[in-house]
């Protein structure tokens, strides 16, 4: 249980984690019947995530993030030695992935914003085209998988 936990803290799931231990505590102790769901404001300090008594031990993991000047996350690293890196494009589009143990992946947007090409570290791609409304007429992926509406 505590490897679980603290892969979940690793990754950028945590808020869903923590919002359903809420949910149980709440369902399960009426004492708590009253306590909020948490919520996370991030920002470049350090979040200290601390479950103590919860699971018999705390677990705790400090995270550092670095945004770039629109407000998106380009750098997430943990007290235990993980890190993420994300880069965009001009509109904010998250176009590059990478992670410490080499896993990757990079996407490229169309005009109005719209997914067109995905690939991964895998060898895994995907492609879309769209309509004039957005709607996805085309899609084909590395697998075989062909979708046309064109």
């Amino acid at each position: 249980m505590k490897k679980i936990i603290r892969r979940i803290l690793k990754e950028d799931r945590q808020e869903q984690f923590l919002n359903k231990i809420i949910k149980v505590i709440k369902n399960d102790f009426p004492l708590f019947k009253n306590l909020k769901d948490y919520g996370f404001n991030l920002s470049e300090d350090e979040l200290d995530y601390v479950f103590s008594g919860i699971f018999g031990e705390p677990v705790t993991v400090k995270r550092k993030y670095i945004y770039n000047q629109n407000g998106n996350k380009i750098y997430l690293e943990t007290s235990d030695g993980y890190w993420f890196k994300y880069g965009y494009d001009n509109n904010g589009n998250r176009i590059y992935y990478e992670s410490y143990n080499g896993i990757w992946e990079k996407s490229e947007y169309d005009n109005n914003g719209k997914e067109i090409y995905r690939e991964n570290s895998n060898g895994y791609w995907s492609k879309w085209e769209y309509d004039e409304n957005g709607k996805i007429i085309y899609e084909e992926d590395s697998d075989g998988y062909i979708m046309d509406n064109r």
